[in-house]
């Protein structure tokens, strides 16, 4: 069970990325076919490459293994852009939000 989730938040976050499983590989140091290797199931990385994984797609672990967050990247930045508002520009960035929803 969370091995598939660890290969598909690994494809996921990849093509989300828009880089080629070689493209990655070869930017974390590893050879032209882990990544593809790695995407289909063939064992899992180090803890050290794991980490040059989740810092190529610009996530921390914790966002690597959060399937419930799509987009890790645009809410952390989100996020970070809403705690610098005051109370009233807060809520109605939050009146704007659920009015999309609609």
């Amino acid at each position: 069970m969370f091995e598939d989730l660890f290969y598909d938040r690994l494809v996921k976050l990849r093509v989300e990325k828009g880089v080629s499983a070689r493209e990655m590989s070869l930017a974390i140091g590893q050879s032209s076919g882990y990544i593809n290797g790695l995407e289909n199931r063939n064992g899992f990385p180090s803890m050290q490459v794991f980490f040059y994984i989740c810092e190529y797609l610009g996530v921390t672990p914790s966002e690597f293994f959060d399937n419930g967050n799509g987009h890790p990247s645009e809410y952390r930045e989100l996020l970070k852009d809403l705690d610098a508002l005051d109370e009233t520009s807060r809520q109605n960035v939050l009146a704007i939000i659920k009015g999309l929803k609609r």
